[in-house]
């Protein structure tokens, strides 16, 4: 069996914890990553009832999308809920895994498992993020370019939006003097050399940076490679908040919120009023998005899907698009299987659990 560490590494090559949110809390809450494991539940919430059917399950990794710390914990005396959880898992051990708006920010994450409920097309990040790229310049003698641009490319480098194996090269010439200590691949201390080189030019994610330039260095022949790292300002269109794509074909209005209430199995959909025309373009965010409403409403979005909508920023829609309030609950549920499936691919030989406990909070009369 797996240790949890190699669950963990393989959920962080689907959502980088660098990409989670600054107030947020993803990662190992509970438990030590060098346990093998028994058995993995994965569920929304992790909470009293869902350690408990981890221990029922034999799992001892729940794996949940809400982080049960988001604030520091000054004491461990029972006296609510998050204290309570974290004492029962301490005491099963049980280790609690959090992946959140890291799930959240990426292309293949939280949205889009929405997006596909809904059977959209055409779908790409709402919100892309920016400060999270970083541009690598480096400098290679000629008959090793093909080398260490393969080395950049498997240690995550030269990825733009549906393309791979992007890079920019340009040829000219290095200069250098080697001194007596120097054990230089081309030429002798003391003599000045120069070389034909290419100058390449690739795109990382920054939290990529090390593993790539340790792909360089291990790559290329010089003993001291030249290199710039530079940050860019530039969004990464792979990762960010919300989504947006669209039906296949138009629908009328009140057509789609029926579909919406069907395909995302919720009991009620709480909406601004109907624009009484047919419904294309569709933007959402799962769990509370209503920050991006601004972004819907710039890429002109027929209907804007979020949950936690407060009764004034209804308003702010403006009669231009459909807000559509679907519960945080009911727009994150299906995480889980998302995760699952995942996991089922990586794993063929783990167990495996979706939650049947529903912690959703809120009950509707």
């Amino acid at each position: 069996m797996p240790t949890i560490q190699q669950i963990i590494q393989q959920l962080e090559i689907l959502a980088p914890p660098s990409y989670q949110e600054s107030y947020d809390n993803a990662g190992l809450i509970t438990g030590r990553p060098e346990w093998e494991l028994t058995g993995a539940l994965v569920s929304l919430d992790a909470t009293e009832d869902i350690v408990a059917e981890a221990i029922r399950e034999n799992c001892n990794l729940i794996i949940a999308h809400h982080p049960i710390v988001f604030k520091g914990l000054k004491k461990l005396n029972g006296n609510n809920y998050v204290e309570r959880t974290i004492i029962s898992a301490i005491q099963h051990q049980i280790a609690i895994y959090a992946i959140h708006t890291n799930l959240d920010n990426v292309a293949g994450g939280v949205n889009f498992k929405i997006a596909q409920k809904l059977k959209l097309e055409k779908v790409k990040i709402l919100a892309p993020k920016k400060q999270v790229l970083q541009k690598l310049v480096t400098f290679v003698p000629l008959e090793h370019t093909t080398t260490v641009l393969n080395a950049l490319y498997e240690a995550g480098a030269g990825n733009i939006g549906n393309y791979s194996h992007c890079s920019f090269r340009s040829k000219g010439s290095g200069t250098f003097l080697p001194n007596e200590q120097a054990n230089p691949h081309t030429g002798q201390p003391n003599k000045p050399e120069e070389v034909q080189e290419e100058r390449i030019e690739v795109i990382l994610p920054a939290y990529l940076s090390h593993k790539v330039i340790a792909a360089l260095q291990q790559s290329h022949p010089y003993e001291e490679v030249a290199y710039y790292l530079t940050a860019l300002e530039n969004a990464y269109q792979n990762v960010g908040a919300g989504i947006i794509g669209q039906l296949a074909e138009p629908m009328d209005d009140l057509d789609f919120l029926h579909y919406l209430k069907a395909e995302m199995q919720v009991s009620c959909v709480r909406h601004t009023a109907r624009l009484h025309k047919p419904v294309q373009r569709i933007a959402l965010c799962g769990g509370a998005g209503i920050f991006l409403l601004p972004d819907a409403l710039r890429q002109k979005a027929d209907v804007f899907i979020t949950a936690d909508v407060k009764y004034h920023e209804f308003f702010d829609a403006e009669g231009k698009l459909i807000l559509a309030d679907i519960g945080h609950y009911e727009s994150e549920v299906f995480t889980k299987e998302l995760i699952a499936t995942y996991l089922s691919e990586k794993f063929r030989n783990i167990a495996l659990i979706l939650s049947k406990t529903v912690t959703n909070p809120i009950n509707y009369l």
